[in-house]
């Protein structure tokens, strides 16, 4: 539905992207939708928490050695790039996501894409090839501990995490949380935001540095659930730092740069995700579809029902409506930058998820008690988007910027 000939619902694709994505649905097909039970299985058994099946390492081999890796990287950060627009990574996205933990089979999940992304556009050279280098092998994981408990961490410099100097070293004390990934024993290494330079200007008080996972003195206060569930197997970790020492090196970019860091992950992030989602709704609106035909109600198929045809309709109104707006942003993304494209970031962050969540709850009331429970992969939609309403940035926070400025452009012409 997503591309048409060599388009992209109106935004031009070349023959190498088109050939992409019919390489990654021929993947999906053959490789991870059968394996979907039995992924879910797996995550549920508590003796399995935090391990992948044995099959996951060959998929992801699999995806390598076909050149379905590490795409998300847009072409500026070559060489480390496949060299693609951000319009040319939309449509690959939607399909890759179609199935929640198939981003991963592709080196292509959060955090560890954003992660990356900070590293080839901020690290030094060391630490590109100690830590950059593996994530793009798929050798390790990452993590991103910004959210703290005790501030209202939707606004960024709230953070109290003390990053402070001592000699070679930097100290780090305080607590994180919604750290995904931290669990995960892959995770090698975190990204830790705290507060540096409390002297400085608002926004140039805190900094990012690198911590490796098994640094002496982070301690692993508790897991998360997310509506009771454990996110097995990355994890979502709250984390006590107690005197923990890294080397000088390791601060990224350097003192008082943490909320432009975290600014430059996060926007590219959210576009991203938002295809995702883009992605995960289509696929609820396609096992709807088959669903409302093979289902009898009755004395007939739930398809003659007006009320299922109009829940249809408006899950594919508002699906077309979301992918234009994110392959809109990622448009101005690549032809104006990421400065001009600010409004449409936080409008994709705002639409995407509250769409995929009406979409999967519309799903949910076609399937019925199937909808629910784990036979399909609706209930972990409809907690993602969610879950995603907060992550990143709230709902609220957006709107108030979108809203300021709009104003803004509206009133000064």
């Amino acid at each position: 539905m997503l591309l048409e000939g060599n388009r992209c619902m109106g935004f031009e694709l070349n023959d190498r992207v088109m050939a992409l994505n019919v390489q990654l649905e021929s993947f999906m097909d053959k490789h991870i939708y059968p394996r979907e039970h039995d992924w879910h299985e797996w995550c549920l058994d508590q003796d399995k928490l935090w391990t992948t099946p044995p099959w996951y390492d060959e998929l992801r081999a699999l995806a390598k050695e076909e050149g379905l890796w590490n795409l998300f990287l847009p072409h500026e950060y070559q060489p480390w790039s496949p060299g693609l627009t951000n319009v040319e990574i939309a449509p690959l996205f939607e399909t890759m996501s179609k199935v929640s933990w198939a981003q991963s089979v592709f080196n292509c999940n959060a955090p560890d894409r954003g992660n990356m992304e900070v590293l080839a556009k901020y690290g030094t050279e060391a630490q590109q090839k100690e830590w950059l280098e593996p994530l793009l092998a798929g050798e390790i994981r990452s993590a991103y501990a910004m959210t703290e408990p005790q501030v209202a961490s939707s606004d960024a410099t709230n953070m109290e995490l003390e990053i402070k100097r001592d000699g070679d070293e930097y100290v780090l004390n305080g607590r994180k949380w919604w750290t995904t990934g931290a669990v995960n024993p892959r995770c090698k290494v975190m990204l830790v935001m705290g507060k540096s330079n409390p002297e400085n200007p608002r926004h140039r008080q805190h900094s990012t540095i690198l911590v490796p996972r098994d640094t002496p003195g982070i301690k692993l206060v508790r897991e998360l659930r997310v509506f009771d569930s454990l996110h097995s197997p990355a994890g979502e970790a709250e984390l006590l730092f107690e005197d923990v020492r890294v080397p000088v090196t390791n601060m990224i970019k350097g003192e008082g740069c943490g909320f432009e860091i975290a600014q430059g992950r996060l926007g590219p992030g959210r576009f991203q995700y938002a295809m995702g989602f883009v992605g995960m709704a289509q696929r609820c609106l396609e096992l709807m579809c088959s669903r409302v035909e093979e289902r009898v109600a009755f004395g007939e198929p739930l398809i003659k029902k007006t009320s299922v045809q109009h829940e249809i309709a408006r899950c594919r109104c508002d699906i077309e409506q979301a992918r234009l707006l994110t392959l809109h942003a990622a448009h101005v993304m690549d032809t104006q930058g990421m400065t001009a494209a600010r409004p449409l970031i936080s409008m994709v962050k705002i639409v995407a998820p509250q769409m995929a969540q009406q979409v999967a709850d519309r799903a949910m009331q076609v399937f019925g008690g199937m909808g629910v429970c784990q036979d399909t992969m609706i209930p972990e939609v409809f907690m993602l988007a969610r879950f995603c309403r907060i992550a990143d940035g709230p709902d609220e926070v957006h709107m108030s910027q979108l809203g300021k400025m709009t104003v803004r452009e509206i009133n000064d012409g």
